[in-house]
C-alpha cells in the first residue's frame, strides 16, 4: 500500500487489524481504488508534501480518513474555488480537487468552468457514478436516460433534460490542457485510470495547466447490482453515454511561475492604496478579565433590526484597537420577517473559529431571537435585550440578564432605526467589553463619508442605551 495512505484509517474508530487499513466504501464502490491511484500518483512524483486535497459534501469528503496529505473540506459545490484559493496563496502546492458528480456537474458547476477556463494548474478528479450516491440515490446531472432514481422513479426522460458530457464541456474550454475520461469495469480500463491520474498530476507539478481526469465509477448500492453486475453496467450502458478517451491533450511549456504572494501587513496596505495613519485606541488591553483570551458575541433580530450592522461596528472597533475579529452573518429569510443573526468573534491573537455556538453575549432584537438563543449563552455570559417588545424565557442557563427598551428609546429620539445602536450603548455599559469612545469612534467612522447629519442622534441614542442599562 502506498506511504501516502494513513497507517490506520480513522474512520474505522477502533479497527485493528485489516479492518484498519481498510475504506468504509460499499463494496464494489469505484472511490477506493481511485484513491489508490492518486496516493500512487503523489508518492511516485514525491510531492507528498506539497500536496492539498479539497473534498466536498458527498462520498468524496471521505477522501480525508485515508490520504495523508493536506486536506480541506469545502461546501458543496465549491471545491474548485477552494482549490483556487490553495493555490494562489502557495503557488508551489499541488493541489487536488477530489469531486463527485452531484457536487461538480450540478451546483458546483459555474465553479469549475470558471477554474477550468482560468487555467492555473490544478487537478480536477471527477468521480462520475451517474447517480447522488451519498444523499440518498436522486438524480445527479450524469443520469442516464431512462435510468431510475429516488427523483426519477419511472426513469429519467426528456422532461428532466439530458446527461451532461462534463469531459467533453471541460475540454472545449480554451484554459484547460489535460482532459480525459477513463473507467474502472477492468484490468486495462484500471490501468489507464491510474496513468490517466498520474499525468493529469505530472503536468500540474510541471507547472503546465489546469488537468481534468472523470472516472466512470460504480455505485452497486443505489444500482441495485452486485459489484459484477455494477461494472458490466458501467461499460454496457455509461460507456455509449459517456465515451472513454483523451478529450484534450494540449500541454504547453511550463508557465505557471508566480511570485510569491505578499503578506506583509505594510506592503499589502500600500499595494490597495492603504494609509500609513493609525486609528486612536483607547483600549488598556484585550478585555480579558471577564471573557479570557477570545469573546463570542452573536446578535439576533428580525430584518431591519440591525443586527448586521451592529455586528460589523463591533468587529471594525475590535480590529481598530488591534484585536483580531471576525464577523459571520446570517440572513435567512429575515426579508419576510425571520430571525437574520450575526457571529462576532475577537480574539487577543488569533481567531480560531468565527462560529459562535455558546456566546459570551448576546444581545436580542425581539422574541424569537432571544427564545432560539437565550438558552446558548454561557452561564457567566450576559443578554442584552430589547425589552420593548421581549419578554425574557424562563431557561436561560443562569447568564446574566440586561433589559433596555431599545425600540421605545429609538422613537424618543425620533429615529426608530436608531435601536441597534442602543443596544450597542446597553452592551458597552452592562460588559466593558470595551471603552465607550472605542464604540463611538468606530459609529462615526462609520457615519463619516455619507451620513455625518445622523452622527449627533446615534451618539445620543448610544448614550441612552449605556444610561439605560445602569439604571
Amino acid at each position: 500500500m502506498s506511504t501516502v495512505f494513513y497507517d490506520r484509517f480513522l474512520r474505522h474508530d477502533h479497527g485493528i487489524g485489516l479492518k484498519a487499513q481498510s475504506t468504509h466504501y460499499c463494496a464494489g464502490c469505484g472511490h477506493g481504488l481511485i484513491h489508490r491511484y492518486l496516493a500512487q500518483a503523489i508518492e511516485d512524483l514525491q510531492v507528498q508534501d506539497r500536496t492539498v486535497a479539497i473534498s466536498p459534501v458527498g462520498c468524496s469528503v471521505f477522501l480525508h480518513y485515508y490520504l495523508d496529505v493536506g486536506n480541506t473540506q469545502a461546501a458543496h459545490g465549491r471545491a474548485p474555488a477552494v482549490a483556487l484559493g490553495h493555490k494562489l496563496a502557495n503557488p508551489d502546492s499541488v493541489v487536488v480537487s477530489y469531486q463527485g458528480d452531484g457536487d461538480l456537474a450540478s451546483i458546483g458547476l459555474a465553479e469549475i468552468l470558471f477554474a477550468a477556463q482560468l487555467g492555473i494548474p490544478l487537478t480536477v478528479v471527477f468521480v462520475n457514478n451517474a447517480i447522488y450516491g451519498m444523499t440518498g440515490g436522486q438524480m445527479a446531472p450524469t443520469t442516464l436516460m431512462g435510468q431510475k432514481t429516488a427523483t426519477s422513479p419511472a426513469g429519467r426522460d426528456r422532461l428532466m433534460g439530458q446527461p451532461l458530457r462534463m469531459a467533453e464541456m471541460v475540454a472545449a474550454l480554451d484554459g484547460p490542457v489535460y482532459v480525459e475520461r477513463v473507467a474502472l469495469y477492468d484490468a486495462k480500463r484500471r490501468v489507464q485510470a491510474e496513468k490517466a491520474i498520474r499525468k493529469a498530476l505530472e503536468l500540474q507539478v510541471q507547472g503546465r495547466g489546469f488537468t481534468f481526469v472523470e472516472v466512470l465509477a460504480e455505485c452497486p448500492t443505489h444500482l441495485h447490482m452486485t459489484p459484477r453486475e455494477s461494472e458490466q453496467w458501467v461499460k454496457e450502458a455509461m460507456v455509449p453515454v459517456f465515451p472513454l478517451g483523451v478529450k484534450k491533450d494540449a500541454p504547453p511549456d511550463p508557465w505557471f511561475h508566480p511570485r510569491e504572494p505578499q503578506f506583509d501587513p505594510e506592503a499589502v496596505s500600500a499595494a490597495i492604496g492603504g494609509t500609513s495613519h493609525v486609528s486612536p485606541r483607547y483600549c488598556q488591553g484585550f478585555p480579558a478579565a471577564f471573557h479570557g483570551r477570545d469573546v463570542a458575541l452573536k446578535l439576533a433580530g428580525a430584518g431591519g433590526d440591525g443586527a448586521q450592522t451592529a455586528a460589523m461596528l463591533l468587529t471594525r472597533a475590535a480590529i481598530t484597537e488591534g484585536f483580531d475579529a471576525t464577523h459571520i452573518p446570517s440572513y435567512g429569510p429575515e426579508s419576510r420577517g425571520g430571525t437574520s443573526y450575526a457571529d462576532v468573534r475577537i480574539a487577543e491573537g488569533e481567531v480560531l473559529s468565527p462560529a459562535v455556538a455558546s456566546p459570551d453575549i448576546l444581545v436580542a432584537f425581539n422574541s424569537p431571537s432571544l427564545a432560539k438563543f437565550g438558552p446558548s449563552v454561557a452561564a457567566t455570559g450576559t443578554i442584552v435585550y430589547d425589552s420593548s417588545v421581549a419578554k425574557p424565557p424562563g431557561e436561560l442557563n443562569n447568564a446574566r440578564l440586561v433589559g433596555v427598551p431599545c425600540s421605545q428609546i429609538a422613537v424618543t429620539l425620533g429615529s426608530p432605526m436608531v435601536k441597534n445602536i442602543v443596544a450597542l450603548g446597553a452592551l458597552q455599559a452592562a460588559t466593558r467589553l470595551f471603552p465607550e469612545e472605542t464604540l463611538l469612534t468606530a459609529i462615526r467612522a462609520a457615519l463619516a463619508d455619507k451620513k455625518a447629519g445622523l452622527v449627533a442622534v446615534n451618539e445620543a441614542a448610544f448614550r441612552e442605551g449605556a444610561r439605560a442599562a445602569t439604571t
